[in-house]
């Protein structure tokens, strides 16, 4: 699934999203430059929270 992510901004926080969704055993494929990540194998409350922790807002975006 693929998540907005409207205040990441830059390399460090690429990272930090990167390393959110990790640490909770899910793939991340950020997106910087449109401001989303895909995320594989976690549920999307997951995937909310984590990056909620990492001090990240996360929306799903609609196919």
């Amino acid at each position: 699934m693929i998540y907005s992510v409207p205040n990441m901004t830059c390399g460090h926080c690429k990272a930090s999203v990167e390393a959110a969704i990790e640490e909770v055993g899910g793939k991340a494929d950020v997106y910087l430059e449109d401001r989303e990540v895909e995320v594989e194998g976690l549920p999307e409350s997951t995937v909310i929270s984590a990056l909620k922790g990492a001090g990240y807002e996360a929306t799903p975006v609609e196919e």
